[in-house]
């Protein structure tokens, strides 16, 4: 389907481009720069045509990103913070105006980038998307409540029911109204009593006996009873209608919306309740409406993890982890080293009353004494002979010892220290709440229940089984509810069509925002503008594909082609081929990185970039591309076998990864790549080597521990949150740039140290921005704006610390060179160049020393730890796990990547990633395939192999389009 040979590509382009020559475009159709200079970019002029799919590509640090988001859509963010009035301007302040200058035909600009939408525990896909909404609305509208203590259907009546029933059932019968005052409580009562003897009533029934209301009656307070009033004693015929009416009205006032009829014959009780109610508990529940499903209002959340789905608990073997230790030797690991503090005396003074000492091992313990050290004297306080001074006498204190476990969590609750919380949190694990088993929901609202499903079951379903729940569920309905749930239905369905349509089948509406991949954050937000029906926009995406295999790349080409049809023009900064042969026009920036770069190397459609002598028309047309191994390495014969993974989706899976090979683990989106890698193979590796706490997925066994001795996890989060995290100070040879710049003759002189070269103390930083080179504007309901600091221009450090020259550069020039500059410019510098070149072997020759760490995309600073790692000896024994290395690379890039992972592997080492290109798979000595499908249909082993090898499965998706790389027919 997405041949990449040449002969197949010109048929794919005829899909979407004719032969003919393109219509000429008049101005107000496209977007017009001029002299763009920001960054790299070369005072370059180019047009858009508006109203189409336009891809912007070549090699990273082109000047693709600086074209898109620091050109085009910076000038539109300043024009609308323009369009404000002068009273909100002058909080806001000045936006830097792009160094361009001018661009005519913008219209309103969106970008939708590649970052992580909400690191808020309580952000949902469902809550961001707003489907859990429109669930929360449907259940409360139509949903069925059950009793959480029986199962049975609740009940409940209106007025008018229970007069119907009376008239129905109870005709000519002798029946007793009834009021509940108190059910199942103890108490005398008396007040009560007198209270409702005043108000005129005669006769209560006490315990199932009606008795008088006579002065001073009272109950015994220590039995449980169950009160009601007397409202009435009347038999149902015509003439006492109007009398029963008023007396049900009564009743059900006093009773607070509940009330009892007993037949006086039978003495049989029937109970009517205005509320749902459990006709064999009695137990009902509120109204319900939107907030009683929410997780994140108080008449929705689980009252143990407030809407979590998880809590802190103690974890023993954090606070014990070696029972052989004794106390003495610091085995009841939270009382720390110090004996002096009044808890360690208290807790000599239970060594001597129970009679064990503190320094046996902790085994050896009595189990009742342990359990009091342990969880404190539940009896409340007692008399303890505590001695406080050494040389003092015992002392009798009435001191109550809480227990080593309750302290820890007294500490973790209620310190207002951010140093006490982690030191307590460090003896927790965190699990699924015990009360709400991780829904997040009260009991009351997960008894409420539609086609037989409550609201959590529902937000469980990946997003493809939800849709299939939701086909046909009017014929699942009665009359009644779909008449309330017909518009409920049509905004739920829609969007999760535009979810679908991005390739996000295998979500789930309970998963957590903060674990999404930048790419899935993207295709949410993408979704999302497709449903919102703007017009006239110019949306700006940072690869969209990222995380997406081949075979949902149509789905995507097609949500962007929506997006583009609905009048808007959708401008994308990719790699993909596929979306690159389907744009309408595509725009080449190049030809180098950084100061070579900057420049249009060419544009117009894809079949006519592909005639042209560029890198990318090369790659385009499959004329260019990386050759195969000649032959797959074997390993070092050693294996690290993982059986029984059962996390997430993964269905008992079982592996054996040959070590001293690139390995690729595949397949498509939310088959199961990063819950059997990430969050079960490295939290093992981890605790293995460096005894880490991070839990790991469930398992059976691991086997080949012992032939590995080191694991690095190289993944995509930020080096930094900050302007002052930057490469530099990352990798760690800022530190030898600093105490480069002070071993200066003219530093020593003036009495310089390296941490006067420091932009993070005082002394030769700027005093206005403190070295961050520039000041944060808080924009409230936008992101924060940065601008350059007036005082230093962005330079960082103040006059006097820039006089101090290293070759001629101060150390603020140092920060803004080019990786591929500091290399040549450090040379003579060994421990430094290493360092640098590292960044350079990685292709990160183009980024600055100084580069803000927020400005850096995710594979950027994915390849930043990776040149980190690289820099460092390694044993030949080491694992190097990466998780999609190749996003945000160009062809040429992942050339340069495949190199240094070689050269990892070369030494002796194991490479593992999980990817999606299929430049890097063919190039894999072993392939882990995982599916078919994602989420429910996936979670399964395919194949595994070499490249050829697993060409051969029938069910692998990857299989089919690693066939074609290998041009195997």
């Amino acid at each position: 389907m997405f041949e990449l040979r040449f002969e197949n590509v010109m048929a794919k382009l005829k899909k979407n481009v004719t032969g003919e020559p393109a219509p000429a475009i008049s101005a107000d159709d496209q977007i017009e720069v001029y002299g763009a200079r920001e960054h790299n970019l070369k005072n370059i002029d180019i047009n858009l045509p508006k109203n189409k799919l336009v891809v912007i590509t070549g090699i990273s640090g082109s000047g693709k990103s600086s074209l898109a988001f620091d050109t085009i859509y910076a000038e539109g963010q300043r024009r609308y913070m323009e369009s404000f009035g002068a009273y909100a301007r002058q909080f806001i302040g000045d936006m830097e105006r792009p160094d361009v200058d001018k661009i005519t035909g913008l219209s309103p600009v969106i970008s939708i980038e590649q970052k992580t939408t909400n690191k808020n525990p309580r952000s949902t896909v469902g809550t961001i998307t707003e489907i859990y909404d429109f669930l929360r609305l449907l259940y409360a509208r139509v949903g069925v409540a059950y009793s959480y203590e029986t199962g049975k259907r609740m009940t409940r009546f209106s007025e008018e029911e229970i007069l119907e029933h009376i008239y129905k059932n109870k005709d000519k019968k002798k029946l007793v109204i009834l009021a509940p005052l108190v059910r199942g409580r103890k108490g005398h009562y008396r007040e009560l009593f007198e209270q409702v003897r005043k108000q005129g009533y005669l006769k209560v029934r006490i315990d199932g006996e009606i008795v008088d209301l006579k002065e001073r009656l009272q109950v015994d307070r220590y039995k449980i009873h169950d009160i009601e009033l007397v409202i009435d004693r009347i038999v149902v015929n015509s003439e006492s209608r109007v009398r029963i009416s008023q007396s049900v009205q009564k009743a059900l006032q006093m009773g607070k919306g509940l009330m009892f009829i007993l037949d006086s014959d039978t003495n049989k009780l029937a109970q009517y309740s205005k509320q749902l109610m459990c006709e064999d508990t009695g137990i009902s529940y509120e109204e319900p409406s939107p907030n009683t499903f929410s997780f994140n209002s108080p008449y929705g959340a689980c009252p143990r993890c407030k809407g979590l789905g998880t809590i802190y608990q103690i974890d023993l073997n954090e606070v014990i982890p070696d029972y052989s230790k004794s106390i003495e030797e610091g085995g009841l690991v939270p009382l720390g080293e110090a004996r002096d503090t009044f808890t360690y005396k208290q807790v000599q003074t239970l060594a001597r009353k129970y009679k064990f000492s503190l320094k046996a091992p902790i085994a050896d313990i009595p189990p009742s004494a342990l359990n009091l050290l342990l969880y404190g004297n539940t009896n409340g306080a007692t008399n303890m002979d505590v001695t406080v001074d050494e040389e003092a006498a015992p002392i009798d204190v009435n001191a109550e010892y809480e227990g080593v476990v309750n302290m820890v969590r007294r500490y973790f609750n209620d310190t207002s220290s951010d140093h006490v919380r982690t030191w307590a949190e460090g003896f927790m694990k965190l699990q699924a709440c015990p009360e709400c088993n991780g829904t997040r929901l009260r009991k009351e609202s997960l008894f409420f229940k539609v086609d037989e499903r409550n609201i959590s079951e529902l937000s469980n379903m990946d997003l493809l089984r939800l849709r299939e729940w939701f086909t046909g569920i009017e014929e699942r309905l009665d009359n009644k509810q779909n008449a309330i749930a017909k518009d409920i239905l049509k905004e739920i369905r829609e969007r999760l069509g535009f979810l679908l349509n991005v390739g996000l089948t295998y979500l789930t509406l309970n998963r957590a925002t903060r674990t999404l991949s930048g790419g899935e954050s993207q295709r949410i937000r993408l979704a999302t503008q497709i449903g919102s029906q703007l017009m006239g926009i110019t949306y700006i995406l940072d690869e969209p594909s990222i995380g997406l295999h081949q075979r949902d790349n149509m789905q995507l080409i097609d949500a962007l082609r929506n997006l583009k049809e609905m009048g808007n023009t959708v401008i994308v900064v990719e790699h993909d081929k596929d979306i690159m042969l389907h744009a309408d026009h595509l725009v080449d920036i190049g030809p180098g990185a950084g100061k070579h770069g900057g420049q249009v190397v060419a544009q117009g459609t894809p079949k006519e970039m592909l005639k042209m002598n560029t890198a990318t028309a090369g790659y385009l047309s499959g004329k260019t591309e990386s050759p195969i191994p000649a032959e797959r390495r074997k390993g070092n014969g050693k294996f690290l076998e993982l059986k029984g993974v059962t996390g997430n989706n993964l269905k008992n899976v079982s592996v054996k990864f040959p070590l001293g090979t690139f390995i690729c683990v595949t397949g498509v989106s939310g088959s199961g790549k990063s819950t059997l890698i990430n969050e079960t193979l490295y939290p093992i590796l981890s605790k293995h080597a460096y005894n880490s706490k991070f839990e790991p997925m469930p398992y059976k066994s691991v086997k080949g521990l012992e032939h590995l001795d080191k694991v690095i996890e190289i993944d995509q989060s930020p080096i930094g949150r900050t302007p002052r995290s930057n490469p530099a100070t990352y990798c760690g040879f800022f530190t030898d740039i600093r105490t480069l710049f002070a071993q200066v003759p003219e530093a020593k002189i003036r009495g310089y140290n390296a941490g006067r070269f420091s932009f993070n103390v005082k002394g030769g930083r700027c005093d206005v921005c403190e070295g961050a080179g520039v000041r944060v504007i808080e924009m409230n309901f936008l992101p924060d704006v940065f601008v350059h600091c007036e005082k230093c221009n962005g330079r960082r450090y103040n006059r006097e610390t820039l006089e101090i020259r290293y070759k001629g550069k101060s150390i603020s020039d140092v920060l803004d060179m080019t990786v591929d500059e500091a290399v040549e410019f450090f040379q003579p510098v060994p421990f430094i160049y290493r360092k640098v070149k590292t960044l350079q072997d990685v292709g990160l020759g183009y980024i600055t020393l100084g580069q803000s760490a927020v400005t850096l995309s995710g594979g950027e600073a994915q390849r930043v730890k990776l040149a980190t790692e690289l820099s460092k000896k390694d044993t030949g024994k080491t694992i190097y796990i990466l998780d999609e290395p190749t996003t945000g690379l160009h062809f040429q890039d992942i050339q340069l990547l495949l190199k240094v992972l070689n050269k990892l592997v070369e030494r002796g080492n194991t490479v593992l990633v999980i990817e999606h290109n299929l430049d890097v798979i063919k190039m894999a000595d072993y392939i882990v395939d995982l599916g078919p499908e994602g989420g429910e249909g996936g979670g399964t082993i395919l194949a595994t192999g070499t490249p050829e090898e697993v060409v051969k499965c029938k069910e692998s998706h990857t299989a089919r389009f690693l066939k074609q790389e290998l041009h195997i027919s």
